[in-house]
């Protein structure tokens, strides 16, 4: 689909708009009840439907489809990170009422990053065909490490190089001073822990955006469409933190379902890519992935809660 650079321009304008707004309202450090995340996460949906709708009336089926599968995807992928954000926060005892903030900022630098994730996938995979095979394999063995426990968000957060030498070359104060990421003390300028968190949040999203961006193009090889269901999907994830962070641990079969989704998506990467050396095999169309994709979170999350339920039930109350 060609996308005139004014679309572009009107498309990040908007999403700044409305992420202005997210901003504002919340803007006061406060705890997030969970009728304030309800109402904003239903805003961030319904603002990706209505998106969704426009796609169909201007592009057509085919493109409003390849979005919703983009959107679902990742969505689906970005509950996995909650885990991680969860880690995150416990690790470095953020306020409940800075944690708003922090993931504002964290999302907001996950989307420019991903952004650059984004552009350069797009040019890579208009000069070179053959890079799907590499995606592919890169998303084959996600699934696999997820499989067998090895790639899994719930394991214990490790600090990344990059935190590691943030922390090591900034000297930081004990304490939080409100939403400031610097302060001074005693003549010397120190980062506060929240600058710390954002880094980790950030550095932390980038490592996940390896394999959620392949998996994207793996449905979409639209740019557009590529950012824009990031973007939405993305935006949500603030909100889906406080309305399901309960309830992470009873998703215990959510990492096989997201194996089994980028698993699938890396062979229909492969497949797509077997025509650039004479092989033509079945295509797999978008409303079968997102077909697929649907089934595959659906099952996982209903068995995931009545096998939770049943063990709970099984567990003998404390006297």
């Amino acid at each position: 689909m060609h996308v005139p650079f004014w679309v572009w321009a009107a498309t990040v304008a908007g999403l700044s708009v409305l992420i202005a707004v997210d901003f504002f309202v919340g803007r006061k450090p406060h705890r997030v009840s969970l009728r304030e995340a309800a109402l904003w996460g239903v805003f961030w949906v319904v603002a990706a439907g209505v998106f969704c709708a426009g796609l169909w009336w201007s592009g057509g089926a085919r493109e409003a489809g390849e979005f919703l599968a983009g959107y679902v995807t990742e969505k689906s992928l970005s509950v996995d990170n909650l885990f991680v954000f969860v880690l995150i926060m416990s690790r470095f005892a953020v306020p409940a009422e800075l944690r708003q903030r922090v993931l504002l900022v964290g999302v907001l630098l996950a989307l420019v990053m991903r952004t650059a994730f984004i552009a350069l996938g797009a040019a890579v995979i208009a000069s070179f065909t053959w890079v799907f095979f590499i995606f592919g394999a890169v998303l084959v063995w996600t699934a696999w490490k997820l499989v067998t426990g090895g790639g899994t968000a719930e394991e214990e957060f490790h600090e990344n190089a990059l935190l590691r030498r943030v922390r090591k070359a900034l000297p930081s104060t004990e304490g939080y001073h409100g939403t400031r990421l610097t302060v001074r003390e005693a003549g010397r300028r120190l980062v506060t822990p929240l600058f710390v968190v954002i880094v980790a949040l950030g550095t932390t999203d980038l490592l996940f955006a390896l394999d959620s961006i392949p998996a994207i193009f793996g449905l979409t090889k639209d740019p557009y469409i590529v950012f824009t269901a990031n973007a939405f999907a993305l935006m949500g994830l603030r909100q889906l933190y406080f309305l399901i962070g309960s309830l992470l641990d009873r998703l215990i079969y959510l990492s096989y379902g997201l194996a089994a989704i980028l698993g699938f998506i890396g062979v229909k990467l492969v497949l797509e890519a077997l025509p650039s050396i004479g092989v033509h095999p079945p295509h797999i169309s978008t409303s079968l992935s997102l077909s697929v994709i649907a089934v595959v979170l659906a099952a996982t999350a209903a068995v995931s809660l009545i096998v939770a339920a049943r063990r709970n039930s099984d567990t003998p109350a404390a006297v």
